[in-house]
């Protein structure tokens, strides 16, 4: 029987996170020489390769990756346990890495992760900002944050945010030397600020009103990949951007952008923190879970 001690795994999991031995065994307390030896024996012992090594960098094979998902997450799930026999007379420690775009941080940063961690000083959140619809058990996280239509349905979802509307807003300066939009299909003709996500797929504008609604794949001067930034070329004037409503509320009061379709921004279901519903948490993302699930009954 072919077999791989824990500390082997603890030490292949570390390379394959950090990409790198060196980095490896900085986290780990270890030199890279005794590292490089601890590999090449469970290696040996597995007949398999698990990394391609080059003076510049280390990659995982193909055998590599597939242990890699499938050792990563036992051994999460070990840590969780060790830290729950121990959690009633210990401060709850751990960490919790999150995946979301920029502005779907903001909520949470605002209103529950001060609170959470004044609370629980020994536990850390390391926050990911990615407008990728990621894979966060493939990328090694621990939850993520996504629209609840976007969190896929072998999840946990804790709902947390209010619904969110689209609208369609430009400058005045923009509107004085083109004519307001009165319908969707004129959006055709304007200069649009369009979303690309890092998958490469363009997000098309799907207007809704009345039991009306229209889906557009506009054109125009700019494509981006960051909401704040849509904004930011929008109130330069270059075109009409078709953004969350909230991320423009405060241009909008203030007469800085316009929204030139108002009736017809449809709604979508708000934020989810979401996590995999087959796998045990850990200790310190079910104390997060609940203190978001907490602060939402309060505003609901």
């Amino acid at each position: 029987m072919i077999r791989a001690g824990l500390p082997e795994l603890t030490a292949f999991v570390a390379i394959a996170e950090q990409r790198s031995f060196s980095g490896a065994a900085r986290a780990l307390g270890v030199s890279p020489s005794a590292l490089s030896h601890s590999m090449r024996g469970l290696e040996a012992r597995l007949e398999l390769r698990l990394f391609n090594r080059t003076t510049r960098s280390v990659a995982l094979t193909e055998a590599g990756e597939q242990l890699f998902h499938r050792v990563q997450p036992l051994l999460g799930d070990l840590e969780s346990a060790v830290n729950e026999v121990t959690s009633e007379r210990n401060t709850p420690t751990g960490s919790i890495r999150l995946s979301a775009s920029e502005s779907s941080f903001k909520l949470l940063i605002r209103q529950v992760i001060p609170q959470f961690l004044e609370t629980n000083p020994q536990i850390h959140i390391e926050c990911v900002a990615d407008s990728r619809l990621v894979d966060i058990v493939a990328d090694g996280f621990d939850a993520g944050i996504r629209l609840y239509d976007d969190v896929p349905r072998d999840m946990i979802a804790v709902r947390f945010g209010p619904d969110v509307r689209f609208a369609a807003v430009a400058s005045p300066q923009y509107l004085a030397r083109h004519l307001a939009p009165k319908a969707p299909h004129d959006l055709k003709a304007h200069r649009c600020i369009r979303f690309r996500f890092a998958s490469g797929t363009l997000f098309r504008w799907d207007l809704d009103h009345l039991g009306r609604s229209a889906s557009l794949d506009v054109d125009g001067p700019m494509t981006m990949d960051n909401i704040n930034l849509m904004t930011e070329a929008a109130l330069a004037g270059i075109g009409i951007a078709w953004v969350p409503e909230h991320q423009v509320e405060e241009h909008v009061q203030a007469g800085r952008l316009i929204n030139v379709l108002p009736e017809w921004g449809p709604y979508y279901p708000g934020a989810c923190l979401y996590y995999p519903a087959n796998r045990h948490p850990p200790m310190a993302l079910r104390m997060f879970a609940e203190a978001v699930r907490e602060w939402a009954r309060g505003n609901e």
